[in-house]
């Protein structure tokens, strides 16, 4: 018992850190999360030139704007190809969320975004809209989001809005139902499914 009493009273100095192995650890993982960002922004890219390649530039809208039958204040949320809620559109800044007025008039949709791409959707090229809940990886709760349907070029695309009030959605799905089934829609319809 005696002899263990010089060596508790012995001292003993604090394990040092070695923060050179430290900082390089901390080093080796910043550059993995800037690498991952960088994969990550170059596949944004190269997928906006391939879609570009096969999608026309966006309309714009008339420089004479009929009477609007509906306008809406709220959030653009992305657009994916029609039924494929993750299969994101990026080409022509469709893929940036934004603030987004909307516009319904005789003519069509327009979509005035700040700080981003306008379009315009015309009332031939509407293809009906519905109440959803989610669209390019935004889920919001059910029927919080308004999907606009539409052909542009060879392709039918899914748009997502959230008006600042959700009350509005239900009227947006009567108004966009209706122009979408105009006669002259439905011919074109019809036109593009028989040349397929």
């Amino acid at each position: 018992m005696t002899s263990l009493i010089p060596l508790a009273a012995e001292p003993r100095s604090a394990e040092v850190t070695d923060w050179t192995a430290r900082l390089g650890w901390v080093g080796v993982l910043l550059l993995f999360i800037a690498l991952a960002y960088w994969l990550m922004r170059q596949g944004w890219k190269w997928r906006g030139s391939v879609q570009s390649s096969t999608l026309p530039e966006l309309p714009t809208a008339p420089d004479t704007p009929a009477e609007a039958t509906l306008t809406m204040s709220g959030q653009y949320h992305g657009s994916t190809t029609a039924g494929q809620w993750l299969e994101r559109i990026v080409a022509h800044g469709l893929g940036t969320r934004s603030r987004a007025e909307l516009t319904l008039t005789d003519a069509g949709l327009a979509v005035v975004r700040p700080g981003a791409t306008d379009f315009f959707i015309p009332a031939d090229r509407l293809r009906g809209a519905r109440l959803d809940k989610g669209i390019a990886g935004k889920v919001l709760t059910e029927g919080g989001l308004l999907v606009v349907t539409w052909a542009h070029g060879d392709q039918l695309i899914d748009s997502g809005f959230r008006s600042d009030r959700a009350a509005e959605h239900p009227a947006w799905v009567t108004a966009l139902t209706a122009l979408s089934t105009t006669p002259t829609s439905t011919e074109n319809t019809t036109t593009e499914g028989a040349a397929r």
